[in-house]
């Protein structure tokens, strides 16, 4: 996954779905559309699961970073 890819996904997660979900939840009441319940919790539910593949791919990442810190370290040494 690139840089610019995890930044838009992490937008996503964190900013606009919970955003979304808000909005929707505000107009719904106001409105009374129906499933709301059915349409915020899915909207919860996807925000979970990509909050747990960001923080997945973050874990990789640096775990990649830390390897190779340490690789370069022992070369040096």
């Amino acid at each position: 996954m690139t840089n610019k890819t995890y930044d838009f996904l992490k937008w996503v997660a964190q900013i606009f779905i919970p955003a979304a979900t808000t909005l929707f939840f505000a107009i719904a009441e106001i409105w009374h559309l129906p499933y709301k319940a059915e349409i915020i919790g899915t909207a919860s539910a996807v925000d979970a699961f990509l909050g747990a593949i960001l923080q997945i791919a973050s874990n990789s990442y640096y775990k990649e970073q830390l390897n190779e810190l340490e690789k370069a370290t022992e070369c040096n040494s």
